[in-house]
């Protein structure tokens, strides 16, 4: 891909685990902003304020889109296979005290492309068997595991004291104590459902001539435009969607979704570009998330553009890490948040002590510069600019923000997404 882009190398990326690396990450907030102008998300490129509605549709948001296809998280092609879903199991059982239904189902995608290619979606959906009606549905971007495996690991601590297992390492939901994020939404009469995104597209850059991408590249190597691993579980998040369309247990109207860290990241780049989803909870999402791109903080654009990560992107995006800077980016985190809107979102980080990689603030940050086009279109920002002390919940916007005391996970801040969710769905007969 540098071949293809005529670079033969990157800046140094940060080093988030050695404070004696002279690549060590910045923690310095006086040195934060080395490029405090971010793009105006209401200035089309010819320099004309956007003033209505009817221009962001139609003129100013397709300017931004383009961008964020073009540089940042590459296209989709536009004849993706068609998906037949399939499903492999139904078991009734009990989540807590609430009996359940649950249905393990494959999305089988049509590999006539390259019949050497098979991509199976892996997607379990659990709703509460005593509905009345379709009920709304939170998918988060994470892992199916059999029935009770996280149970042997409640209480089990690594040699710091922390759970191995806390709820939230690996997409939430396990350890720990309390209930579980599926039995809070079970509480509100919701149910859950859980995508596998390496069951999509593998989470590697030797990957990129496999799963989806590679077979809609017929086994060959990307072109600098083509999409990314985000920009892949995104796509097998809507082709989820396009099932729960066709389940009379689902209400598809309301299906949100929710990630973690990288699935985080994945979970924005769904709700931002498929405008059917109703909301989203994006936690700890760092750079390539929420964060924005201009931000010195924990995690940068040069760690993005490296070996271990660039498979995420376009591979345009790999030259803001070497011939170009990061005030080169046509956009930033900002403009993406705001191509989800009107519809809600809410974004979640962990405390300094232990999650200040993914930039709390600089998250916060872009939340705020997003607001204008909220209030544009009749919505309600954060009701500050100003970054809140830790564990505030500002939700009474339409953007919504929690940075919680604990490390990087997203468990602490499900109540409180579940309370500004409420604002929204409804479980039949509430």
């Amino acid at each position: 891909m540098m071949e293809q882009l005529h670079i033969t190398s990157i800046r140094p990326w940060r080093d988030g685990m050695n404070p004696r690396a002279t690549n060590y990450a910045h923690y310095d907030e006086s040195k934060a902003n080395p490029y405090p102008i971010l793009p105006d998300p209401l200035v089309l490129n010819n320099g004309k304020k956007v003033k209505t509605a009817k221009v962001w549709w139609n003129q100013r948001r397709p300017e931004i889109v383009e961008d964020f296809d073009r540089e940042i998280y590459g296209r989709v092609p536009p004849n993706t296979p068609k998906v037949n879903w399939e499903v492999t199991s139904t078991t009734m059982e009990t989540n807590g005290s609430v009996p359940v239904i649950t249905k393990q189902l494959v999305g089988h995608v049509d590999n006539a492309l390259d019949p050497k290619i098979s991509v199976n979606i892996d997607l379990t959906l659990s709703t509460p068997a005593n509905a009345t009606g379709p009920v709304p549905v939170i998918m988060q971007f994470g892992f199916n595991f059999p029935p009770g495996f996280f149970e042997r690991f409640r209480g089990t601590n690594a040699p710091d004291g922390t759970n191995r297992f806390a709820r939230g390492g690996f997409g939430g939901g396990f350890g720990g104590s309390g209930p579980t994020w599926q039995q809070q939404l079970l509480a509100k009469g919701w149910g859950y459902a859980v995508l596998t995104p390496t069951s999509i597209q593998a989470d590697n850059g030797a990957g990129l001539t496999e799963g989806i991408i590679g077979l809609c590249n017929k086994g060959q190597p990307r072109k600098p435009d083509n999409w990314g691993a985000l920009r892949a579980w995104a796509w097998g998040a809507s082709r989820a969607l396009d099932y729960f369309e066709t389940d009379k247990v689902v209400d598809a109207r309301q299906v949100g979704l929710e990630g973690h860290s990288r699935y985080g990241k994945a979970t924005l780049v769904a709700m931002a570009y498929d405008p059917r989803f109703a909301i989203a909870y994006v936690s700890s999402s760092g750079e390539g998330g929420a964060k924005l791109y201009r931000r010195d903080w924990g995690g940068t654009v040069e760690n993005l553009a490296s070996s271990g990560e660039y498979h995420w992107m376009a591979g345009n995006f790999i030259k803001y890490g070497g011939s170009l800077n990061w005030n080169d980016l046509p956009v930033d985190s900002h403009e993406f948040i705001a191509m989800c809107a009107p519809r809600p979102v809410f974004l979640s980080c962990g405390s300094t002590n232990g999650d200040a990689w993914v930039d709390a603030k600089g998250t916060f940050m872009a939340a705020a510069a997003a607001g204008p086009v909220y209030t544009l279109l009749g919505k309600r920002d954060m009701g500050t600019t100003n970054f809140p002390p830790i564990e505030t919940p500002l939700i009474d916007g339409d953007i919504a923000f929690r940075q919680h005391s604990g490390g990087h996970t997203d468990a602490p801040n499900w109540p409180t997404f579940i309370e500004f969710a409420s604002r929204y769905l409804k479980a039949p007969g509430s």
